[in-house]
């Protein structure tokens, strides 16, 4: 499994890479491969203000369906629309082009209390 040590992870498999006041955030390696073969991906959120451990969306694997929570208040600016035609994508690369949505940060402080790849990995028994 692959954790960057640039992310930020949370305890409900999200990652978070930031980039001034904003941010982009998707599922972590783990838990595309715990869900399965991701099949569909509903995000509304676009435009909305968010706050953090919010449902901002849902993802659909062959077997599942699960809630995508917000790691930080912060606001959707845009859903990645590749994930439309190719949710594989969450699959074969979540950390880069299966993201999910890009984020304005509102207190880019909460990203503080978010996990290192060290922390995450343990976390996940890796």
């Amino acid at each position: 499994m692959n954790f960057p040590s640039e992310l930020k992870y949370t305890k409900d498999h999200e990652w978070v890479r930031v980039s001034d006041s904003e941010a982009f955030i998707g599922i972590t390696d783990f838990a595309q491969r715990e869900l399965g073969d991701i099949v569909y991906i509903d995000i509304n959120s676009v435009g909305s203000e968010v706050s953090k451990d919010e449902v901002f969306g849902t993802v659909e694997a062959v077997k599942t369906v699960s809630d995508l929570f917000m790691p930080i208040t912060a606001t959707v600016l845009e859903v990645n629309g590749d994930l439309n035609d190719n949710p594989e994508l969450v699959n074969s690369d979540p950390y880069g082009k299966g993201w999910m949505v890009k984020v304005s940060l509102t207190d880019a402080t909460e990203v503080d209390g978010l996990l290192g790849a060290e922390d995450y990995k343990a976390l996940v028994g890796a």
